[in-house]
């Protein structure tokens, strides 16, 4: 059995429930936050692969909308190709001298896909699986995200959500292919913090990098047209003057409201 299946079977498991409940690492996970920075320079050596491979597991227990993981991960390792990529990150120093440069990259395409898989797994686990989370991969998921020829049914199901909303609440499902896409990223952005903590907890540094060129990024990947890239993420170890200077919040209450 896969470790997803084994995942999975747990999820199902009453047992499981309480797992990790009675986890505190507060002070471990306030210093690793407050030591997280977007580093602008780093040392020549290398990542051990081995911890870039951790990490990338990490990022991928992020949570995400209906477990449809709608993410991928590029890490580039051909030289030509990282040196391509950094310079359609501008040759901004995060990128030129990073060891370790991943593409992230949110997908439209693969829920589908996504879908029979869980139901897939949904059939093999030793666990009985509620009948209405199987109906929910093969019935409710096609309905939520697929938006035809010209989104013209995820228009009309956008209309009808909107009536149904003026008498309860209702969810707001996709209605074009630019609603879709921040669904995606929205998931996969969740993800990228669990990288770039990741890498932090292992003693690395990290900058997300949004000053790029998407469209030469997604040729350089041969990324389909269902693919977006989210942003590129660079790693390795800080070297002096790699942070540009103290990490500056406004005040905390021009952005916690309590209502």
């Amino acid at each position: 059995m896969t470790e997803v299946n084994k995942d999975l079977d747990l999820q199902f498991d009453p047992q499981f429930s309480n797992d990790g409940k009675d986890l505190v690492e507060a002070d471990s996970f306030e210093r690793l936050v407050a030591a997280r920075r977007s580093v602008r320079r780093y040392e020549a050596d290398p990542i051990p692969d081995d911890v870039v491979e951790k990490c990338l597991d990490l990022a991928l227990k992020a949570p995400n909308s209906s477990n449809l993981q709608p993410w991928e991960f590029y890490w580039v390792k051909t030289p030509e190709k990282r040196d391509e990529l950094a310079r359609n990150c501008f040759s901004q120093p995060a990128a030129a001298t990073a060891p370790t440069l991943i593409v992230a990259v949110a997908r439209i395409d693969t829920y589908k896909a996504n879908a029979k898989q869980m139901v897939e797994v949904f059939e093999k686990s030793s666990v009985p699986v509620p009948k209405p989370a199987i109906d929910y991969y093969k019935k409710l998921v096609p309905m939520a995200y697929t938006l035809g020829p010209l989104s013209i049914w995820g228009r009309l199901r956008a209309l009808g959500m909107w009536g149904i909303s003026l008498f309860r609440p209702i969810p707001a499902l996709p209605a074009n292919r630019d609603q879709l896409f921040t669904w995606a990223v929205k998931t996969t952005a969740l993800a990228c913090e669990n990288l770039m903590l990741a890498f932090r907890a292992y003693g690395f540094d990290t900058c997300p990098m949004e000053g790029i060129d998407p469209r030469r990024i997604k040729k350089l990947l041969k990324l389909p047209r269902g693919a977006e890239v989210v942003m590129v993420i660079s790693a390795g170890k800080r070297a002096a003057g790699g942070v540009y200077g103290p990490r500056i919040r406004f005040d905390r209450e021009q952005f916690i409201k309590r209502v």
